[in-house]
């Protein structure tokens, strides 16, 4: 028993110098630098392994940082890819398009389209002019209001119009005369060199610059026949002028007009409005009131660089479907409470004065655009305007200009409610806004707007001392009693049909 004991101890004694002495050479080897022997041998073969499986991690890694970015443009791509197979597999509503959508990593679709325009611009005859039916004659009030306690009023562009005669100029009759700016010592005033270039022109391709907010901008693809024709007219304020000035070579013919390529500069001094938004409207509207021997007149905004050849633009537009206004529709509102919503969100005007706007529209029976009116819209695109000049297209552009001066500056606001208060008697053709964008390139502003008045929230903030928020020479409308009584509209909630603004 003791000998099988003390050989039981000595093996248990002599396995575990053993396991000591095994452990020890492990940890002999692997604390060597160079190991030798069995373990020098496996060593190499573990640091490839490690190698090896870093670089596959790495390499997965890299692979991701592709496939991802690549999943996603294929998944944008299919959105916007014309083949049917490829829209199909778009998931139109899925989160990730949406947050790249928002984050404006979502390329648009050119919003452009081919236009049917004539195939020979020398071929083209101009048609007679159109007579005039409804209203055949058309005058304006030039001297403003007297006072009712016999002192006269300041003298305003716009004029001091009543309610009574704003009324009154929506009834049609024969012959009219109406308010239409240019009130005798209101502003505007065109040095006398000017007007008697702008006297012989009948067709004006027409722009405006205002408080520097943009630089002329070139035509392109004129011909010589409509070099010849056309009166390239761009009316500007003095600010704008020295702007441009400083910024674009500007020459002088012999007679002191001023020229940018191929616009006249038209300078027009003692601007009519506080705001700088309103002075623009002026050439805008009253286009025939700015140049009255113009028997046509193409308008464009001042930020537009036109690619199309004039000529081409009056026989598309007006003489192949026998329109005498053409205009084009909004991208994205037909309701003009709709494009009000979309002003209010981005802040184009003061958010209490367009629902005053609003509220006397809807107070005096204007609706919501739908399906079942006669108009395929009721919110044009307004920066290009194409018009010949007959009388009843003339009463239309006082009457929404008036609405202009007496309201907000926002003329797309406007533009329905006119046509509503004519009952359909003023027919004009609004063209597919992917025509308007192919029509010209658009260029950014030189700065952004300014007005104080856009960034107004409430009735309150212009009241105290805070009177000069209120432009002194518009907008009275806004400000002057109404007749009705605006305390019971209430404006129904717009339904967003689209995430403009």
């Amino acid at each position: 028993m003791n000998i099988d004991y003390q050989r039981s101890v000595s093996l248990r004694a002599s396995r575990r110098a053993e396991r000591n002495n095994q452990n020890q050479q492990t940890e002999d080897v692997e604390g060597e630098f160079f190991p030798t022997g069995k373990w020098s041998q496996d060593y190499p073969m573990k640091i490839t392994w490690r190698r090896g499986f870093l670089r596959l991690v790495l390499a997965g890694g890299i692979l991701w940082m592709f496939l991802i970015p690549t999943v996603l443009v294929f998944h944008v791509w299919s959105c916007q890819s014309s083949l049917a197979f490829f829209s199909a597999m778009c998931n139109r509503g899925s989160r990730v398009l949406i947050m790249l959508d928002t984050m404006g990593l979502v390329p648009r679709p050119a919003h452009r389209c081919l236009i049917p325009f004539a195939d020979d611009l020398e071929k083209i005859i101009i048609p007679k002019r159109t007579p005039s039916e409804v209203v055949e004659q058309l005058t304006y009030i030039t001297e403003d209001v007297v006072g009712n306690n016999g002192s006269s009023l300041p003298p305003l562009f716009g004029g001091h119009q009543s309610w009574l005669q704003r009324d009154e100029s929506f009834e049609l009759k024969s012959s009219m005369k109406v308010h239409c700016g240019f009130m005798r010592g209101g502003g505007v005033e065109m040095a006398p060199k000017d007007i008697r270039y702008a006297e012989n022109c009948r067709f004006v391709v027409a722009s405006g610059i205002f408080d520097r907010y943009d630089t002329p901008h070139q035509p392109s693809d004129i011909s010589p026949r409509s070099q010849k024709l056309f009166c390239f007219l761009m009316a500007v304020d003095e600010i704008s002028i020295d702007f441009i000035k400083k910024n674009v070579t500007v020459r002088e013919d012999k007679d002191g007009g001023q020229w940018v390529g191929i616009w006249r500069l038209i300078v027009l001094k003692n601007p009519p409005y506080d705001e700088p938004r309103r002075n623009g409207k002026v050439p805008k509207i009253l286009t025939h009131r700015l140049f009255p021997q113009a028997q046509y007149s193409i308008w464009i905004d001042g930020k537009m660089e036109l690619i199309v050849d004039p000529l081409l633009i009056l026989e598309r537009y007006l003489w192949h479907g026998k329109h005498t206004f053409a205009i084009a529709q909004h991208k994205h509102h037909r309701s003009i409470y709709e494009e009000a919503d979309a002003n209010k969100r981005r802040k184009r005007y003061a958010r209490p004065l367009i629902d005053l706007h609003m509220k006397i529209y809807s107070y005096e029976g204007m609706e919501p655009w739908s399906p079942m009116k006669n108009t395929i819209s009721d919110v044009p695109e307004g920066a290009i305007i194409i018009r010949e000049h007959t009388a009843l297209n003339d009463l239309f552009s006082c009457l929404w200009f008036n609405e202009v001066n007496l309201f907000t500056p926002r003329d797309q606001l406007s533009f329905g409610y006119v046509v509503y208060r004519l009952g359909g008697v003023f027919k004009f053709f609004m063209f597919p806004n992917c025509e308007y964008n192919s029509l010209f390139v658009l260029h950014r502003h030189t700065r952004k707007h300014s007005s104080r008045v856009e960034l107004v929230k409430s009735l309150d903030e212009f009241k105290g001392n805070n009177g000069d928020l209120k432009e002194s020479r518009g907008g009275l409308g806004l400000w002057t009693p109404y007749p009705g009584n605006l305390s019971s509209v209430l404006l129904l909630p717009v339904s967003r049909t689209s995430k403009a603004g």
